[in-house]
């Protein structure tokens, strides 16, 4: 993937970024192969009409939820997309 598509990637919310010593990184869990998850835009969408900025959204896909059982960004992975949205919503 080149570099212009990734940063437009970024822009549109569809992959965000986690800065890894000053370094920006995709995790590799927001990733199906090549590809961006495709559950995973419209959830960072929520995220961030929810006031999380990008670096807290990255962090709470990423850290366990005792509700869910995992991680939102697992959940997403099995598809659990309802139910990850609504703990982003709840996050308020």
């Amino acid at each position: 993937m080149s570099p212009g598509r990734v940063h437009r990637l970024f822009e549109e919310r569809t992959l965000l970024p986690a800065r890894v010593d000053g370094v920006l990184r995709v995790p590799v869990e927001f990733l199906d192969g090549t590809e961006p998850l495709p559950a995973l835009r419209g959830t960072l969408i929520v995220l961030g009409d929810n006031g999380l900025t990008d670096d807290e959204a990255v962090r709470w896909m990423l850290t366990h939820d005792d509700a869910m059982g995992t991680t939102p960004v697992a959940a997403l992975r099995a598809n659990r997309k309802a139910e990850v949205r609504r703990a982003a919503q709840a996050l308020l």
